[in-house]
Formats: structure tokens, sequence, C-alpha cells
């Protein structure tokens, strides 16, 4: 059985985050596209192979044609566009964040439930053997009872008219966009939701956040901290730093391993270090995507972990004494 997908927008992560993946494989097919200018759509299309272009977003989401729906819209058209295509009887595979705040992300779990359908957020690095591995060590117990632990994702981003992650009304910040990574790892690393303790972010415009820093705390008391930021001419960063009263953790480019990862594991028994496969992140995320739809496991980056991400989210902005997005 092929899935036949169509996708929302023309948005630059969509040739890596779904149609390189499904041209490895011969049961998906991106069928079909719509984007607010129709011509750009067309040039995206001719470009990538798709053989349908719609006029309009709900065109895509109503296509016979097609069984999922690919939802690279700016994150405030995530909640109105994933309900569509859940009530039309379409699996649901969201760009991150998932939504503009927590009560928009319940509504869209709510919505999911009610559809049966398959609905994720797409954290791609989670299904990556990176992302498996920094889990698995945590878990195990290696490194003994964790005592902190820490994650960053900072990159340049100019503030452009284009830029949409400068734009307050359609998601605009750096915790929305990058920063929802090291909540991420973190919460999944503990495998629990923290406690935001505090919150401090430097902005542009009263409530653009381009930079931020947060302090959580996970049950059992442990202490933690992320830090994001998109400042121009910030380099590309990632990491893990997990420390332990038998070891520590550090794990080097868990977003994108793709492009070089290094997991250097530090115990009383010595320093390891280990570099895994460097498959893209989007392959791994695709596979899961098909083998939940077909009745497999279920992806644990589902519509309720989506809900999880936008609470931690907005509990990080109010810390910080702004508004969650949406709330404006």
């Amino acid at each position: 059985m092929v899935l036949r997908i169509g996708t929302l927008g023309a948005a630059w992560i969509t040739p890596s985050a779904l149609i390189e993946p499904a041209a490895g494989r011969d049961d998906v097919e991106v069928r079909c596209i719509a984007a607010r200018d129709r011509g750009r759509a067309e040039a995206f299309a001719k470009e990538h192979g798709i053989p349908t272009v719609h006029d309009g977003y709900a065109d895509v989401v109503e296509d016979p044609e097609i069984d999922a729906v690919y939802n690279a819209l700016q994150i405030s058209g995530h909640k109105e566009w994933t309900i569509r295509a859940l009530e039309a009887g379409k699996h649901v595979l969201c760009e991150k964040p998932f939504a503009m705040n927590e009560a928009e992300a319940r509504e869209m779990a709510d919505a999911a439930r009610r559809s049966g359908r398959v609905c994720i957020e797409a954290f791609h690095y989670y299904y990556h053997p990176v992302g498996r591995r920094m889990r698995e060590i945590v878990q195990s117990g290696q490194l003994g009872a964790i005592r902190s632990a820490s994650a960053t994702f900072c990159t340049g981003i100019e503030d452009t008219p284009s830029s949409i992650r400068h734009q307050i009304e359609l998601g605009g910040g750096a915790t929305m966009d990058l920063g929802c990574y090291p909540l991420h790892f973190l919460r999944h690393i503990f495998g629990a939701e923290p406690e935001v303790l505090s919150a401090r972010a430097e902005t542009l415009r009263g409530q653009i956040d381009i930079s931020m820093e947060a302090d959580l705390r996970f049950p059992g008391g442990v202490p933690a901290h992320i830090s994001t930021g998109m400042i121009p001419g910030t380099w590309f960063t990632s990491w893990v730093h997990v420390v332990g009263d038998e070891g520590t953790l550090l794990v080097d480019q868990p977003l994108v391993p793709q492009n070089g990862n290094r997991i250097e594991i530090a115990t009383a028994a010595g320093t390891t270090v280990e570099t895994l496969e460097r498959t893209p992140t989007f392959v791994f995320q695709l596979e899961a995507f098909v083998r939940a739809i077909a009745g497999g496991a279920p992806m644990p980056t589902d519509a309720d972990d989506g809900v999880i991400s936008m609470r931690v989210i907005d509990a990080v902005y109010r810390a910080a004494g702004l508004s969650p997005r949406g709330e404006v």
C-alpha cells in the first residue's frame, strides 16, 4: 500500500523533511501541494516532481486521492489546518512547534482522538539513532543518579521582513522555533515534564525573544537549564550535557546528526566516544510515520506530547515576563 501525502505550503524545510525521504521509498508518494501563492506552488511542484497543484489548502485536505497531510505552514496555521485535515480523515505530520500555545494544542489533540488518525509533531531528531542512544544512556543508569542537565540550540537568523520567526502574529520567537528542541531533548531524556523556575529573554519589539535562558526542575528535584538564541552571527550549535554521580554524557549535534555527531561518556572506567550513522533524521521520522499509520508502534511525539511541549513553552514565556504566542 502506498501512503499518498499532500503538503501545505512550499516551506524551505519540505524537501529535506518530506520530499527527499519519500523519494527513497516505494510506499510513499507526495501527490499534491498548495501555497499562499499559486505561482510559488507551481514552481515548487515542478522542481520536486509533485503532480498536482491545488488552488488552496482546503483543496489539499479534502483531496480524496491523499491519505495524509504534511503541515509546514507558519505556526499560526498549524491548528486550523491540522484540525481540518483530521476532520477530513487525513493523518497529519505537523511541523514543530505544534501550535501557538497549549490551548491550541489541546484542540488539535482532541481532534486527533475524535478522528482516530495519526497526528504527530515533527521532532525528527527523536527517531534517529543518536536521539535514541542519548535517552538509553541516561535511562540505563550508566551515569548513576542524575544531578543536573543542560541543553542548547542556537543559530543566527536575520531580522528581515520575510522572517516569520520575527513576526509575533505568526508565532515568532527563538523559544518557539529553536528552544522547543532543547526543552524536548531534556523532557524525553528524563521521561518527565519539568517545572519552569525562571527564564530570561532578550527581545526585539517587545515580545519577540531573540534569545532565552530558562532554569527547570525535573522530578526528584533535578535542576536543568536550556538556552537558545537566533541572534545574527551566532554559530549553529546544539548539544546536550547530563551529569550523574557516576558519570557524564555530552552529545554534540543531537538535532541534525547527519551533519556529524559525537557522543562522549565519561565514567570512572574511562571515557568512550561514539559516532553514529549520518542518515538524515527525516528518513527515520518518515519510517516511523508510515509504520504508525499501518498500525504499528505509536509515535512518542504525538499530539498529546505536543500539548506538553506547548505547556512548557508557555511556562517559559510567562517566567520571562512575556506572553505565550497567540495571547500577545
